[in-house]
């Protein structure tokens, strides 16, 4: 799972990632490549969690409210381009 780390210990994040953190009501940090934040499907999910529960970051980074899965599935397609 070199591609998306879940990281449990706060921490620096590696030049070229940035800290995700997913989930609907217990949040889990990802730390995703830069890159994935262009990709159209990764903005399609964003946006749809942003219409549901808006621009709130209480944690200090990118928060997306959706199941785990969901955005496992969505990094494991974007990793395939």
């Amino acid at each position: 799972m070199g591609f998306l780390r879940r990281s449990l210990i706060s921490g620096g994040v590696t030049k070229g990632h940035c800290a995700v953190y997913i989930g609907e009501s217990q949040k889990k940090r990802f730390v995703v490549l830069v890159s994935y934040l262009n990709q159209p499907s990764f903005q399609d999910l964003s946006s749809q969690a942003e219409e549901e529960f808006g621009f709130d970051y209480p944690m200090g980074g990118l928060t997306i409210h959706c199941k785990e899965d969901v955005f496992i599935d969505l990094t494991s397609r974007l990793r395939r381009l």
